[in-house]
């Protein structure tokens, strides 16, 4: 990740992780977010609409930060980058999906839930790493612990996985944790109904969560 970029992230708090079915949906609902104070997202390759959501946000909703998720292939990173994405994310660490990402350049931030994981990561470049799944790996007090030997070395993380309301506050105080991975903000149900005024009220408590976690 580029300073810029983390810093960024780092101000923003939360990322909003969507997975969007129909194309349709992608600006409505990217304007949903935004009206709520959260401008960065990462659009999940767990649908044949993703890229092309993609691409609808970069051209109609220009303020938003762009990631791309589940990516598990080098041509992923590619069809990613060709798309307009800021910074991609994968659920795990992949040496060859890192490594054609640093080759085009585009940030990218491998996910890892073990010391190994992070020593690989690091190896290959990334500082910026998803900790996945963060609840049922253990949570807080597990990344703590395996972030530990790493901290002078200025990793940061993005927890994802069982992360939301109820225990937001208590990432956001980690020094270690870059933003976090927000599912919750968007749920399925509600992206289906386009309900965007529920979708905004979440992203403003979400952003509201953040503003009084770090000031």
């Amino acid at each position: 990740m580029t300073d810029s970029l983390s810093r960024h992230l780092r101000q923003t708090g939360v990322i909003a992780v969507l997975m969007i079915d129909r194309a349709d949906d992608a600006v409505p609902l990217a304007r949903a977010l935004l009206a709520g104070g959260v401008d960065s997202i990462e659009l999940t390759l767990r649908t044949e609409a993703a890229l092309e959501c993609l691409r609808r946000i970069r051209r109609e909703v220009p303020e938003m930060t762009l990631g791309v998720g589940t990516i598990l292939t080098p041509q992923q990173v590619n069809q990613a980058k060709e798309a307009g994405a800021s910074f991609g994310v994968a659920p795990g660490m992949n040496p060859r999906v890192v490594a054609e990402a640093l080759r085009i350049g585009l940030p990218f931030a491998p996910g890892v839930c073990t010391p190994t994981d992070i020593e690989l990561a690091l190896e290959a470049g990334c500082r910026v790493l998803k900790f996945f799944p963060s609840e049922p790996c253990g949570g807080l007090p597990y990344l703590r612990t395996i972030a530990a030997p790493f901290m002078h070395l200025g990793v940061q993380f993005i927890p994802l996985g069982g992360v939301g309301p109820a225990n937001a506050a208590q990432y956001l105080s980690e020094p270690s944790v870059l933003a976090l991975g927000g599912s919750w903000l968007a749920p399925k149900d509600l992206i289906a109904k386009g309900d965007w005024v529920a979708i905004t009220k979440l992203a403003q408590e979400a952003t509201d969560l953040v503003r009084q976690v770090r000031p």
